[in-house]
Parts: structure tokens; sequence; C-alpha cells
């Protein structure tokens, strides 16, 4: 085992550990929790396994647990298309303040490697929209 002991904390991103792991040229590397303490161990192939999910599993999962689940829109509302973890997404959403949201989930889904934005937006609410100018009127103006 190295020294000193290369570690990661459990909340941390799987792309990040396995950043560490290259960085430190580690092929293990142990989990711990918020007060280190050990809560288990990661290996390369751990990793590869998350990056090597098929892509019709891929593809479910951002249709069914980000489309649907977390954006609240229905499973044919985008084009997903997912080749080698590379997923292209196609489509109008409603607010051009959901793209950002969607991509973000989307990268988070284990085994995908890039997002690829194809999405346009029917609303974009990005700036505040002006108010129109209003006249005032005193009690006696119609």
């Amino acid at each position: 085992m190295s020294r000193p002991v290369v570690t990661v904390h459990a909340e941390v991103p799987i792309a990040e550990a396995a950043r560490t792991m290259a960085r430190h040229r580690v092929e293990r590397l142990p989990v711990v929790d918020e007060e280190d303490r050990l809560v288990g161990i990661v290996t390369r192939r751990d990793l590869l396994q998350v990056f090597l999910r098929p892509d019709a599993d891929i593809r479910r999962e951002v249709i069914d647990d980000v489309i649907v689940a977390a954006m609240w829109l229905t499973a044919d509302t985008l084009d997903v298309h997912v080749l080698d973890g590379v997923v292209t997404m196609r489509g109008q959403v409603e607010r051009r303040s959901e793209i950002p949201v969607l991509l973000r989930l989307t990268e988070r889904v284990d085994g995908v490697v890039s997002v690829v934005d194809e999405l346009t937006y029917r609303v974009d609410d990005s700036r505040p929209s002006r108010p129109a100018e209003q006249t005032l009127l005193g009690p006696f103006d119609d």
C-alpha cells in the first residue's frame, strides 16, 4: 500500500475518484465517510463497470429517472440517443432554464461519458421581462 494512503470520500463523483486513482497511480482506492472511517474500497474494475454500461440501460435511466421522474415530462417529449455512453438529447422543452438542469442530471447518470445538447425551447426565461409601462391616472382621469 502506498504512503500516505490516498483515499476518497463517499460522496465524491465517480469521475473524480477515477482521476484520483490515475493521478496517484493506484489500483485500489479506500472510500471513507465524513469522519474518515473506511466504508469501502473502489477498484479500477469497479470504475470501468460503471462506464461500460449498455447504451440501452443508460437511455432507459435517462428517460425514466431524468426526463420523467425529475423533470416531470412525458417519456416521448425528447429524443434520447446513446452511443458508447455519449447521450444526444433532441427536442423542445418549454423554458430555456430547463436545459442546463436536464444536461446536468443526465451527466450524473452512471455510464454517461458526455452529453450532446441539441435541445431547443419555446420560452426564453433567461432574462427578466420588463413590465409594460403603466400610465398613472389621477382621480379625475378616465
